[in-house]
């Protein structure tokens, strides 16, 4: 018992290793004038605007609404992913340690 603790031990620490290195991570999208940026985890890192689609007093309020929005769906779908694949039993944590 002790030996699939360490495993299950050794397969978290992986997990948050995986983590961290995603989090250095970076890709862009760009499209009408508009780049948001995010890292490895899908957080939204960065949104820009191009300055000629709007007033310079709204572009800052924009861009950060826009990171926020952004954010805020994509941790919504994981929460839906992670109950569906619950609900689904596609984690069995019996099967991942050899039970």
């Amino acid at each position: 018992m002790f030996n699939k603790l360490k495993q299950f031990k050794e397969i978290r620490d992986q997990a948050k290793n995986i983590h961290s290195a995603l989090a250095g991570e970076s890709a862009v999208g760009q499209d009408g004038g508009v780049t948001i940026t995010m890292n490895g985890n899908q957080e939204v890192t960065k949104v820009e605007i191009d300055p000629s689609l709007l007033n310079s007093d709204a572009k800052s309020k924009l861009e950060s609404n826009i990171t926020q929005a952004t954010n805020k769906a994509i941790k919504n779908v994981q929460k839906i992913m992670a109950e569906k694949m619950k609900s689904m039993g596609n984690f069995d944590f019996s099967k991942m340690l050899g039970e």
